[in-house]
């Protein structure tokens, strides 16, 4: 099996890695470091949240639609995955299913006044 710079290393180092690419806006980097993370550990909710931030940074909507779904169909209050929801499927023009998941959003931030 050969190993790329991309997968080399513990899952420690690949973290550091894909958070130096996500820091330097290189988004396809850490995507690529991230998915292979996301694919080792599939339980762990911060890898699947970076990996879909930088899939919604590099205008890969649909794949950062899906990593956001997976966190909030397990974890239904985690607020910052419903409110990146809501805003991908903004940017995807679907602004009538981005709403409840903006409104539960501000609900769990505690901003009633967007509801």
């Amino acid at each position: 099996m050969e190993t790329t710079y991309y997968d080399h290393g513990t899952q420690a180092e690949r973290w550091e890695r894909a958070r130096m690419f996500f820091d330097a806006k290189d988004y396809a980097a850490a995507a690529r470091v991230l998915d292979g993370l996301v694919e080792e550990e599939p339980e762990q909710t911060a890898p699947r949240l970076l990996l879909a931030r930088a899939y919604y940074h590099s205008a890969q909507l649909r794949r950062a639609e899906a990593e956001l779904r997976v966190v909030v169909e397990r974890d239904p209050v985690e607020h910052y995955a419903r409110l990146m929801l809501g805003r991908t499927l903004q940017r995807q023009g679907r602004q009538e299913e981005a709403e409840p998941h903006l409104r539960i959003a501000s609900a769990l931030a505690g901003d009633f006044d967007q509801i």
